[in-house]
């Protein structure tokens, strides 16, 4: 029952997050560089994550809020790692339009920053 609740939570989170990311990135793309918007995106989408995951998904998590903060700004930064190149490749390589190349990039760096988030950020 309990990784249910983590699961529903985290999907529940992440498209919170996902939302947010996509909401900046679509208004502020048209006043800046596709990757610049992807970047600000991810900034505002880190604080709804991270609250998110830590009061909802993760909420028996064995590490303090300051840990979490720190461990969970290392897994989203590594997300965010793969999110940029994932969106570049598929934008300026493979020359997607820029909201699939945004969805595919999202998508990909999900699993990551669960398996992160699960087993070190927020680890039980």
């Amino acid at each position: 029952m309990r990784r249910a609740a983590t699961g529903f939570w985290f999907v529940a989170v992440g498209a919170a997050a996902a939302l947010t990311h996509a909401t900046v990135f679509g208004l502020t793309k048209p006043l800046v560089w596709p990757e610049l918007a992807n970047a600000l995106g991810f900034g505002v989408a880190f604080f709804v994550s991270f609250t998110g995951h830590r009061r909802l998904s993760f909420r028996d998590a064995g590490t303090s809020v300051s840990q979490s903060l720190v461990r969970f700004a290392a897994t989203a930064l590594a997300g965010f790692a793969v999110n940029e190149a994932v969106f570049v490749l598929l934008l300026r390589v493979l020359h997607w339009p820029s909201w699939p190349a945004l969805i595919g990039a999202l998508l990909v760096a999900a699993g990551q920053t669960f398996l992160l988030s699960r087993f070190w950020a927020f680890r039980r």
